[in-house]
């Protein structure tokens, strides 16, 4: 086996480059290559691949290349040297199919007193007791992957378990009795093995390891089915029984391990534990004037701080390979080579004391300084070194645009620097996709700020469509089945091309949904497994469907057996009908059966059925999708079949494996596509770019801390090679800052984004920031001051917001580091409009008036509800109507929820519309009482009220007030029987604006001529009136009068009746061309009005408050009850405090031109109610 050191993957990879173009394998053999990541399998193919002629040269193509994982090939290892009859494909003993002997097996076993913690444990999982099985599958999870551990780093336990003996070696060989509380892992081992079979209990990978290194030891010539060369490469980390098989190779296989050792010297007695390292030998020299043996008070006069803290990993494989290595062997072959030595060390940099700081740091760890010979050797870092950067931001999203930022400088500043030449890693790529698809996606490709990136390592659940629907669809049992979620479910292409629906015919559907009373579940047996009463099928989809199938068939012809047609469907879009019938009918029947347990056998058939039924593949995700969740589903029926598995699982166990089996991946992915990569950061993944990103670095984040279970015996059991996740991301930060050649960019989020407390970086970055101080300082300061300084200058605290002040800097500003190629914000901070920016200051912070441009100078026509909302809204109208933007209004409830009650509004729409019905069906009072239970009776079987007990009671008050206000009503047509034809349209101009509205009808008594309106809600107040509620019926007073004038109008609310008298039609006229031009001006700029604040302050004329302060108190609001300034997202961003509005002088001029004469006439009327 040979080995070769070498401080730059680069070297190392030409060099094994260089060993296959020098050694070439036959026409027909493949290449095998053993790594650990995507990443590197890319990285090595590019290098194959590049021209002979290339620098460093390659093969000139990367083909018959057999990459694999380390564990996988050595496991077709022991079948080539034992034989494929004695080790079979997959051992039983593989944490898969362990999984469900062991779902088998505990429950047989529970009953055994040494299994009494695992007893409690499951006491209320049973099905019979309420329970679903997953805390049983959850532990038979965890026990198969501790067991498969076991097989690797604790063969010497299983021997001892196998053998009865229930105790544990350590490192160092001592044995000690097994704590009573885990004798149950031995036992369960044991039943393992004899469930197994005796005949099969020699193939769990500890004992075929065994065996495997018996056999290998008297073989005289290679098996046939093992390649003639194994080259490992870039691997930082493995077991000691995955080295002991390659050393077993090495004797008829030519065996390359290329190690990325980051010192050139011995360091393994610098990090904890160095006494359980066993090689007898050294690749490595000491460093000269370094003691044989290293006291501890010692060590930082002899090791670099950063390997000893974050080089454990790295030590202890190292130390490993010291075991399987002798290079005498293999010494004088390597010489012969260009590099005429046996490992390869090399410099970072070329410059010496004058290379960068990123390069004296990499420097220092290859050459194992301590801090003392740091001192000595490096000069003051000069002001303009950025080689080594630290941001700090309030948000993930923050650190993600001014990343984009940083790079856009890098390749404006450097145009060698290509996309492919940086990676960003972070700790969980889930959590920032969204944020770098909102900032790196945003610019469009054209845009010189757009920089390709890839996504790399995200999990296929919650990405792909077809997943996403399946994991839906498996969810039925416990799903309301909302509007909102068959929806989403048919967004999916697959789903809509099994079923025939296009994607144009969604809205349609959502439309029909709506209108035909549907909010959630399939049916009433649906609801009714959901823990309510039986027979609940209103506002179901079953029952929309229905109501939309009859509106179909019979059109507005009444109700048939208890069921209100929806006859809002027809003509052709009717097809629509059919494939939503079968989508409702085969998730009913989905439902049903996936509610229920089944044995993995009918699982898998119906599962399958489950596929074929739903989903109609097409593109090439989609079949391969649909192709790995069938194998997966084989695979999952013939691991259960060995297991002898033949127990009802319920779905909660089945959904669970079948999903997160396709979570798994290979070394396949897609990885240095020739774009910025995004990726985890994960092991073995150390590959040199020109800049390296690390997003994330939170304390609490990095290193992550993966919750152990208690039962896991090696955590209290250190061995060199033992994987922990902790110090795998101690290494691989030290591999990450050893990667970078140009450039080390760290962040973190260091402020909170709600008060902006400080928040410490990950301990790694601490560590590495106090190194800096300690070893280094700024050029210009002298002292102790000098490394504070230094990492002071290489920190870099950003704002909250990327349109910050400080992130536009006026020219020739001393601090460079602060600056955003979001040009977008840049007209914020624009200093040229000065004379606007002092009238916006005269004006006491009003907005300016934006002129309006020539498109939106022609002809356009208002309507009378336009005005009225305008009276209501004066600052909503100019961004709605000149903007068009809509700011969100109070949430209201969503499509998935039934009514259980009616909110204000809804009680107000149900009240209109049962009086509307009544008057547009007769003028006879006496028939109203009928019209009106017949008119709630429908919305009732249309699924507008509650249902039950709640839906009688509030159909009843609704009728009742309906009624009473009818009543009222009633009482001004019998004052004012003849009905007047209505009068001819109106049109009234002003600038490019026209209002045209037709005058509202009207009503006599055969002298006087009166405009009678209504409204289902209350318009008074206690003694005052409730002016927003009198606004249309206002536009409708000067409507009636601007033709011929002297029109009464009458407004009978459900508490009050308001008279108004006639007017002269020149007034009226003038009245709604005064609205006309006030509209004109909201539409140049947000006027300074507030309907309520402009009553509040015309009311306090009247009496003796102060109309300044009674305005604000109603714009502000008070500690019980919202102002209208809280209420209006319009107000508040229009003006920056209700102060500032009132303050306005147009806020008098328009406050009396458009609402005194409402406040006057209304005034002069008596409340006759």
């Amino acid at each position: 086996m040979v080995v070769l050191h070498g401080n730059h993957l680069e070297s190392l990879r030409t060099l094994a480059v260089e060993w296959m173009r020098r050694a070439p394998l036959g026409p027909l053999e493949n290449e095998t290559i053993l790594v650990q990541s995507n990443g590197m399998a890319q990285w090595l193919r590019h290098a194959l691949a590049a021209s002979p002629d290339a620098d460093p040269p390659g093969c000139g193509i990367a083909a018959a290349l057999d990459m694999q994982l380390p564990s996988r090939f050595v496991w077709s290892a022991y079948r080539a040297v034992l034989g494929a009859e004695a080790v079979p494909l997959e051992s039983p003993y593989a944490k898969r199919p362990l999984t469900w002997r062991l779902m088998r097996l505990l429950p047989e076993c529970l009953a055994q007193e040494a299994f009494a913690p695992l007893r409690q444990f499951l006491q209320d999982d049973d099905p019979g007791q309420g329970g679903d099985l997953r805390k049983r599958f959850q532990l038979a999870e965890r026990l198969a992957d501790l067991f498969d551990q076991y097989q690797v780093y604790r063969a010497d336990w299983l021997t001892d378990w196998a053998a009865g003996r229930d105790i544990l070696r350590d490192a160092r060989g001592q044995e000690r009795e097994l704590a009573p509380g885990q004798r149950w892992q031995a036992e369960l081992w044991r039943l393992l093995q004899a469930d197994i079979g005796v005949a099969r209990e020699a193939v769990s990978r500890s004992a075929v390891h065994a065996r495997y290194m018996a056999a290998v030891r008297a073989l005289e010539q290679r098996p046939a089915r093992l390649p003639r060369r194994i080259i490992v490469f870039g691997i930082s980390s493995l077991p000691g029984q995955i080295l002991e098989a390659l050393e077993g190779l090495a004797r008829f296989c030519q065996v390359l391990v290329c190690v990325h050792n980051p010192c050139e010297h011995y360091w393994a007695d610098i990090v904890a534990d160095k006494d359980l390292l066993r090689a007898t030998r050294r690749r490595q020299a000491r460093k000269a004037g370094m003691p044989e043996a290293l006291d501890e008070a010692e060590l930082h006069n002899h090791a670099h701080p950063l390997l000893a803290a974050w080089g454990k990993q790295g030590r202890d494989y190292i130390g490993l390979l010291d075991e399987h290595d002798d290079p005498e062997h293999y010494g004088r072959v390597l010489r012969t080579l260009d590099w005429e030595r046996v490992d390869v060390f090399e410099p970072h940099g070329t410059r010496g004391p004058e290379d960068c700081l990123l390069h004296q740091l990499q420097e220092d760890i290859r050459e194992l300084r301590p801090l003392a010979e740091t001192r000595e050797t490096w000069p003051a870092v000069p002001a303009e070194d950025h080689s080594i950067q630290f941001h700090v931001a309030h948000s993930p999203l923050r650190e993600v645009e001014l990343l984009h930022d940083r790079l856009l400088d890098h390749f404006e500043r450097d145009s060698s620097l290509r996309p492919r030449d940086v990676i960003v890693m972070v700790p969980d790529i889930d959590q920032y996709a969204p944020h770098i698809e909102a900032v790196f996606g945003q610019p469009e490709t054209d845009d010189p700020r757009f920089i390709p990136y890839t996504l790399s390592d995200q999990g296929p659940r919650g990405r792909d469509p077809v997943l996403i629907a399946l994991e839906q669809l498996l969810s039925l049992p416990e799903s309301r089945m909302g509007v909102s979620e068959l929806l989403d479910l048919l967004d999916v292409p697959a789903v809509r091309r099994r079923f025939g629906i296009a994607e144009e015919d969604l809205g349609q559907l959502h439309r029909w949904a709506e209108g035909s009373g549907v909010r959630w579940g399939l049916d009433a047996a649906q609801r009714a497994g959901l823990g309510l009463p039986v027979g609940l099928e209103q506002n179901t989809w079953r029952f929309g469907l229905r109501r939309m199938l009859l509106g179909y068939a019979l059109g507005d012809q009444g109700p048939w057996q208890g069921l209100e047609p929806y006859d809002e469907i027809g003509g052709l879009s009717a097809a629509l009908l059919g494939p939503m019938d079968a989508l409702i009918t085969a998730l009913e029947d989905a439902w049903a059966w996936l509610r229920q347990a089944h044995a993995p056998a009918d699982w898998a058939v119906h599962l399958g059925g489950l596929l074929e039924q739903f989903f109609a593949a097409e593109t090439d995700a989609e079949l391969f999708t649909l192709e790995q969740l069938g194998e997966a589903l084989d695979q999952w029926r013939e691991d259960c079949a060995a297991a002898g598995l033949e127990e009802a699982l319920p779905l909660a166990v089945v959904r669970e494996q079948w999903l997160a089996s396709q979570d798994d991946s290979g070394v396949g992915q897609r990885f240095l596509a020739g774009q910025v990569n995004f990726c985890t950061l994960m092991p073995m993944r150390a590959i040199p770019f020109q800049v390296v990103c690390l997003l994330g670095m939170n304390d609490g984040d990095y290193p992550r801390s993966p919750t152990p279970v208690d039962f896991d015996l090696m955590a209290n059991d250190y061995r060199p090679g033992d994987r922990s996740r902790r110090e795998d991301d101690r290494y691989l930060f030290l591999e990450a800052l050893l990667s970078a050649r140009r450039q080390l960019h760290v962040s973190w989020v260091g402020r909170h984004v709600r008060d902006n407390e400080p928040r410490p970086p990950s301990v790694l970055v601490g560590q590495l920031r106090d190194h800096l101080a300690a070893g280094w300082g700024l050029a210009g300061s002298d002292g102790p001051e000098a490394g504070p300084a230094l990492v002071d200058h290489l920190t870099t605290w950003h704002p909250l917001q990327p349109f910050s002040p400080v992130n536009f800097p006026v020219a020739d500003a001393a601090d460079d580091r602060h600056f955003t190629y979001a040009r977008e914000w840049e007209a914020v901070h624009d200093p040229a409009p000065a004379a606007a920016a002092a009238a916006a200051d005269a004006a006491g912070g009003a907005p300016a008036a934006v002129p309006l441009l020539e498109v939106e100078r022609e002809p356009r026509a208002l309507g009378p509800e336009a005005l009225t909302r305008f009276l209501r809204f004066p600052v909503e109208a100019f961004f709605r109507h000149r903007l068009g933007v809509f700011f969100d209004e109070e949430e209201e409830a969503g499509d998935d929820l039934e009514p259980f009650g009616l909110a204000g509004l809804e009680q107000w729409q149900v009240r209109q519309q049962l009086v509307a019905a009544a008057l547009e069906t007769t003028d006879d009072a006496e028939a109203w009482p009928s019209i009106l239970e017949a008119e709630s009776a429908r919305l009732q079987r249309a699924g507008r009220l509650p249902l039950g007990a709640a839906g009688a009671l509030e159909r009843g008050a609704m009728v009742e007030e309906a009624a009473r206000l009818l009543e009222r009503i009633g009482e001004r047509y019998a004052l004012y029987p003849e009905s007047l034809p209505a009068a001819r349209p109106l049109r009234l101009e002003h600038e490019h604006w026209g209002l045209e509205a037709v005058p509202p009808a009207l009503r006599s008594d055969g002298q006087a001529r009166v405009c009678l309106d209504y409204t289902a809600s209350r318009i008074g107040d206690g003694k005052k009136w409730r002016f927003d509620k009198l606004m249309a019926p206002w536009v409708m007073h000067l409507l009636a009068n601007a033709g011929a004038g002297g029109v009464g109008s009458e407004l009978v609310g459900l508490d009050k009746r308001l008279e108004l008298p006639g007017l002269e039609p020149g007034l009226a006229e003038e009245l709604l061309g005064t609205l006309l031009e006030a509209w004109a001006a909201g539409q140049e700029r947000p006027l300074p009005l507030a309907c309520a604040a402009a009553f509040a302050w015309l009311a306090a004329e009247e009496g003796s408050k102060d109309p300044y302060d009674e305005a604000l108190k109603t714009l502000a609001g008070n500690d019980f009850a919202a102002g209208e300034w809280s209420r209006s997202p319009a107000l508040a961003r229009a003006w920056p405090d209700p102060e500032t509005l009132l303050d306005d002088p147009d806020f008098a001029f328009w406050r009396d031109r458009i609402y005194r004469p409402v406040f006057f006439v209304v005034n002069q009327a008596e409340d006759p109610a």
